[in-house]
């Protein structure tokens, strides 16, 4: 029954993800919220009568049980927004799914993540480009997951060539399971799951369809991230959405720039000019921007230079930074269970000790 309801919270109507934390935070739980009076949600903050005139808890939760028919029959796993399997780094976009989607065994909370996106006319330099970066980023290490949108274009070639260098890989699409766009993709996708990466979707079989559920994707492209990589891409297009969103998750965004007056340049060099961008060059600028030079973050030494001035706690938090590399305050308050208060207090006493760095969004890594 638990798990009905994580499915139907993808069919209310209306109340969007930021609610739907809401509620059960103030419910007391998951099952809780659908057992809550109408009177007593319209109490919560920011829940109207608009809101609750929309919602159709009975009618959800037979939509869900149908939908976890479809889930068994095909293999589906579930991923809620307080399971240990969601992505970790969507827990710290406001407005990621509450629910979601995938198969196949890949693991969404690896140390290093990293989207590639880019035009669906993608010319030789591009496909070039994307091939040798992944086949680098492969033989400096086997613990990064290539993600993208399974669209043509840089989308497929960023999956195809992250199985021709053994990475995971993680297509992400706008659709439930029930259908496959493009249609041409059905193998790849099937290949993905089979050479240890995943399919992640928001969408269930009942959805259809749309052009806008293609740009709620790139949220999760950009989200469940530690950067994103526009490799090529035109002036405008899905790929710099992408790339604005991930600026808005306080994101490391990443282009390689291209010649002055080629269509498929004009959207990196863009990124690049007005400093949405890190301008790319190399596997090794890569490396140095989200600092993964090193393959291990050198915690034994740390620890041994400063044992005497740790607390058990302050341990805790290396530890818990040493496993993820990178973590916002509100899930290393989830994780260590400590307050978020003493968290902070803990955090900025570390950084005056030299141990961790701050981040923009309120992500911390160690310092190695």
């Amino acid at each position: 029954m638990e798990t009905q309801y994580k499915v139907a919270f993808s069919f209310l109507n209306g109340l969007g993800s930021i609610n739907a934390r809401k509620v059960i935070a103030y419910s007391g739980g998951v099952d809780a919220f659908f057992k809550t009076k109408k009177s007593d949600l319209l109490k919560i903050p920011g829940i109207g009568k608009i809101i609750i005139q929309k919602l159709d808890r009975d009618s959800a939760l037979r939509d869900a049980e149908a939908e976890l028919k479809f889930i068994e029959e095909n293999e589906i796993k579930v991923a809620f927004y307080l399971d240990d399997n969601y992505p970790q780094r969507l827990l710290n976009c406001a407005d990621s799914p509450t629910t979601l989607y995938y198969k196949g065994n890949v693991d969404f909370n690896t140390s290093r993540i990293l989207s590639i996106v880019g035009t669906r006319n993608a010319t030789d330099y591009g496909k070039e480009n994307c091939d040798k970066v992944i086949k680098a980023l492969a033989s400096h290490s086997k613990k990064i997951i290539i993600v993208s949108g399974l669209a043509y274009g840089i989308d497929i070639c960023a999956h195809k060539a992250a199985m021709k260098y053994n990475l995971p890989t993680v297509a992400v699409v706008g659709h439930g399971f029930h259908l496959m766009y493009p249609a041409q993709h059905r193998k790849y996708a099937e290949e993905i799951i089979h050479s240890g990466g995943g399919m992640l979707t928001e969408f269930t079989s009942k959805s259809v369809i749309d052009p806008r559920h293609f740009v709620r994707r790139n949220r999760i492209v950009a989200g469940m991230s530690d950067a994103t990589l526009v490799m090529e891409s035109a002036r405008k297009g899905g790929s710099l959405t992408t790339a604005e969103i991930a600026n808005s998750y306080n994101r490391d965004v990443l282009a390689f720039p291209g010649r002055a007056g080629d269509t498929y340049s004009q959207g990196c060099n863009h990124l690049i000019k007005t400093n949405q961008a890190h301008l790319i060059e190399s596997i090794a600028d890569i490396e140095y921007i989200l600092g993964w030079e090193n393959d291990q973050v050198k915690t034994d030494a740390i620890q041994s230079k400063m044992f005497i001035e740790l607390s058990s706690e302050e341990e805790l938090i290396i530890g818990l930074l040493s496993d993820e590399k990178k973590l916002g305050i509100d899930m290393l308050s989830i994780k260590s269970n400590l307050p978020m208060s003493k968290v902070s207090s803990l955090l900025l006493k570390m950084e005056f000790k030299g141990l961790v760095r701050a981040l923009p969004g309120k992500i911390y890594s160690l310092i190695s």
